[in-house]
């Protein structure tokens, strides 16, 4: 085989792995958490993933790790597709069943919480990438022991306290209304987001208080009052975490169809420039990213992927086809 073709092979060989790699190795995409009333996630980063200043939060990272915090906005499950109560066991709701996030699940009286009362509530929130889809908040039924595993059966899942369904994001916010009925004492939102252009869904845990504060236990000692991070806070953690604060997951039905278009395109003229392919797929393997590029190297990949395999077809045809005519 001529030297022109072996280098073809291979690079054809070669692109594939490399571009699976590529997109492998891309971070994931992840979109925000409840933050009025404030979830765990939330409280435990605002307080510092470093050195939190509450025991449930310290507890939290000895049991999961700081990370769990920077990544604050990645509380997910990718496929969920409205599956949820079979996708996450009793006892792992907070961390939608992610290990990483296993120190949300911990059962204690001790986790702050927001000051609420029954009647109409504003919820808010914060989101890093806004898509479409439908959020509802489930509140925990009366008997709520925060000291027990949160299961399914505590929610009061026929009736949500809050539904809403393609709000607008505003200054970072989803805001929506809803009504908290009458309950006592430590209480629990959970609030889960189902996209609707994607599978992925997005949970959080939110510890609140009626009528003041106290744990489930007489002589309990009063829960510290949560807050959320400020803006100053999350942006100066972007550079730890793990997850993408501005992108858009893979199926955004918006980012998809420029990407769609990307491929077709490029994957046009791989044929007429094989070897410098191979060198392009060895820039992108050495070439780091960070999370405002993500999308950029996701898109890379797959156009290389593409034109690998069309590039590997081209060559094999060529060369059976001067194997016929040698014949």
């Amino acid at each position: 085989m001529p030297a022109r073709r072996k280098v073809a092979v291979a690079a054809a060989l070669g692109l594939t792995p490399l571009a699976l790699t590529s997109l492998a190795a891309a971070p994931a995409s992840a979109h925000g958490t409840l933050g009025d009333p404030v979830s765990r996630v939330a409280q435990c980063y605002a307080e510092g993933p470093e050195s939190p200043k509450s025991t449930a939060c310290s507890a939290a990272v000895a049991a999961g790790g700081t990370q769990a915090l920077y990544d604050w906005n990645g509380v997910r499950i990718g496929d969920a597709n409205g599956q949820h109560r079979s996708l996450i066991p009793d006892g792992k709701l907070c961390s939608a069943n992610s290990d990483e996030f296993k120190g949300l699940d911990l059962t204690r009286a001790d986790w702050p919480t927001t000051s609420v009362s029954s009647g109409s509530y504003t919820f808010k929130y914060r989101v890093t990438a806004p898509h479409k889809g439908t959020f509802k908040v489930y509140l925990t039924k009366e008997g709520y022991d925060p000291t027990q595993p949160l299961a399914w059966d505590d929610l009061d899942l026929d009736n949500p306290v809050a539904t809403a369904a393609d709000p607008t994001a505003t200054n970072g916010y989803y805001t929506f209304s809803g009504t908290l009925p009458k309950r006592s004492g430590a209480q629990l939102l959970y609030g889960i987001w189902q996209r609707s252009d994607s599978p992925e869904a997005f949970y959080s845990c939110s510890d609140v208080t009626f009528g003041g504060s106290g744990g489930p236990t007489s002589g309990a000692s009063p829960a510290p009052s949560a807050s959320a991070p400020s803006e100053e806070q999350i942006e100066e953690g972007e550079d730890e975490s793990t997850v993408e604060h501005h992108g858009h997951g893979d199926q955004d039905a918006d980012t998809s169809a420029e990407t769609a278009a990307t491929e077709s395109e490029t994957a046009a003229a791989v044929p007429a420039n094989e070897v410098k392919a191979a060198g392009a797929t060895e820039d992108l393997a050495e070439t780091g990213g960070d999370s405002s590029t993500a999308y950029v190297a996701m898109g890379g990949a797959a156009v290389l992927a593409m034109g690998a395999a069309i590039l590997f077809g081209s060559v094999r045809r060529r060369a059976m086809s001067g194997g016929r005519q040698g014949r």
